[in-house]
């Protein structure tokens, strides 16, 4: 039977929106926590974890976020996130369980904030800085937060998706030093004397929200236990950091790949994290890596494969570990960046629904071609659609079971991703004899492009708001450079001819529609496009064109 999941005594949880909302119990995962390390106490708080108790590990003056003009140790980041959260109780009068949406890039204004919210008690929904209103709007009627802290540039996109959103009603900007209201003139303004919220190890700490492949939101809620418990998987018996390494990446802290990555596995470790003015080029990134001595970095394979000349070029002395994940590793990029470099990549494949990497390899435990093995805490099997495990060597959906699982907010795609306790990913793998698993492709309509997810129809649909196209489909086409790039067939309305100037105008529409990385890099005009008696339209048709 699954765990029980709830809010115990002496939790302070307060308000039950998130709990009132999480499928039936039957259709949760069943959690496993067999490793000792895993059997963490039935109250914590993951920042009280990870940072308040710095101090006794010796950590306290160890620099722990770092930007060109600033180092913070952790003794200073505790300070302020304890006044940041003080703002929050004090100020804007939240409760525990209200949830709070996060608007920023990578700084450390934003790993402030965050570190704010969930030590306070509260729910963080972090959200990329690329967003549009529209999306942005989604995600406000689907999680209800009536607070945001918002990076100061990116206030207009959140600013118009309010207007349609009243439920959102303060909006404060960070990373602005002298402004009046900004969070941090308030927090400036506090003494710093704060006690985090005695959370139940099962309240809720986060909502993850990833586009399916219907293009509508999901947000899987996390616990404070699920990421603690991945604090003690992956980068406890894979990664391996260190007090003394440097993190950077690119991985957004609004997903939970850079969230891990970029914050909350450094601070269990004892490392620091740089985070960049602006946001990185290949060739920024290794020259940055070069400036400030960076010992591991995140990104996904087309980032590497951009990289791998300049880091020939300039060389990278520091670098001991390069994370890969976010997309499928080709081993032409794995074998490129070693040639440029002499790392050895650490590949991965995780989940948001799953908090983050379950099956991994490192140094002499790659083997070529492979993601990896099964990480300690974790199971998984290659099955049919039945859910019996197949031969090794044979193709399969992925079946994963652990110490995270999957549990969406009040979304009924929770029974396609969890089944008889177990979490169906989405991807097809084989695993050989030696327990190595490789991966072969999605097994649904998402498309994975340079690390991002797009859902085709997410994409379809903004594109049938141009008064030139009556009927498009949009597919995932292979690409050596990004993995898989968006492409769309579309048929065109009576008096519109499809050009160049056309393809351009679709692909502006589209980038000012949603997130310019979803806009489609191929368009293909079509008579007609294939569908069954039914009028539903036959995507692998598209592929196979």
């Amino acid at each position: 039977m699954p765990e029980t999941f709830h809010s115990s005594a002496p939790s302070a949880q307060t308000d039950r929106f998130v709990h009132d909302r999480l499928p039936p119990p039957q259709q949760w995962p069943t959690l496993r926590h067999d490793l000792p390390e895993l059997q963490l106490p039935p109250q914590c708080n993951l920042v009280t974890e990870l940072l308040d108790k710095a101090a006794d590990k010796g950590w306290a003056d160890r620099p722990l976020l770092r930007s060109e003009r600033i180092t913070l140790s952790y003794a200073d980041v505790k300070d302020r996130v304890d006044r940041i959260a003080q703002v929050l109780t004090e100020d804007l009068n939240l409760i525990p369980g209200n949830r709070v949406l996060l608007r920023g890039g990578n700084s450390i204004g934003m790993a402030l904030a965050w570190l704010a919210v969930v030590k306070a008690g509260l729910v963080a929904v972090a959200t990329m800085p690329l967003l549009r209103a529209k999306e942005l709007g989604e995600i406000i009627a689907k999680a209800q937060p009536t607070v945001a802290l918002c990076d100061a540039t990116l206030l207009g996109e959140l600013q118009t998706a309010q207007q349609n959103h009243p439920v959102l009603h303060t909006i404060v900007p960070f990373n602005l030093m002298n402004e009046p209201g900004s969070l941090a003139v308030r927090s400036a303004q506090k003494d710093g004397r704060f006690t985090a919220c005695p959370t139940s190890a099962d309240d809720i700490a986060l909502l993850a929200f990833t586009s399916g492949t219907t293009g509508t939101p999901k947000a899987a809620v996390h616990t404070h236990r699920d990421v603690l418990a991945a604090c003690e998987a992956w980068p406890r018996h894979v990664l391996k950091a260190t007090p003394d390494d440097i993190v950077v990446g690119s991985p957004p802290l609004a997903f939970t790949f850079g969230l891990g990555g970029l914050l909350v596995f450094p601070m269990w470790a004892g490392a620091s994290i740089y985070f960049p003015d602006i946001p990185y080029t290949p060739e920024a990134m290794v020259l940055r890596i070069r400036d400030v001595g960076a010992t591991i970095c995140y990104t996904a394979p087309t980032f590497y494969r951009q990289m791998a000349p300049f880091a020939k070029q300039h060389g990278l002395p520091s670098l001991r570990i390069c994370v890969s994940a976010g997309e499928a590793l080709p081993d032409a990029t794995r074998q490129l960046w070693k040639d440029a470099t002499g790392i050895e990549m650490l590949d991965g494949i995780g989940a948001t629904e799953m908090f983050h990497i379950f099956i991994s390899a490192a140094g002499t435990d790659v083997r070529r071609g492979a993601v990896g093995k099964v990480v300690p805490g974790y199971t998984a099997k290659v099955v049919d659609d039945q859910g019996r495990e197949v031969p090794r060597g044979t193709v399969g959906k992925l079946a994963v079971i652990g110490p995270t699982g999957c549990k969406y907010l009040d979304d009924a795609r929770q029974t396609r991703y969890v089944r008889d306790g177990w979490n169906y990913p989405g991807d097809a793998f084989v695993q050989d004899t030696d327990g190595y698993f490789f991966y072969q492709a999605r097994d649904d309509d998402m498309i994975i492009t340079a690390g991002y997810n797009v859902g085709g129809p997410e994409v379809e649909d903004a594109l049938l708001q141009h008064p030139a196209v009556a009927e498009c489909g949009v597919i995932g086409r292979p690409d050596a450079e990004r993995g898989m790039i968006v492409k769309a067939f579309c048929v065109l309305k009576p008096g519109h001819a499809g050009d160049a100037a056309l393809v351009k105008a679709l692909q502006d529409h589209v980038k000012a529609t949603l997130a310019p990385y979803k806009y489609p890099r191929e368009i293909e005009f079509m008579a007609s496009l294939p569908r069954t008696e039914t009028g539903k339209l036959q995507r692998f048709k598209l592929r196979q064109a």
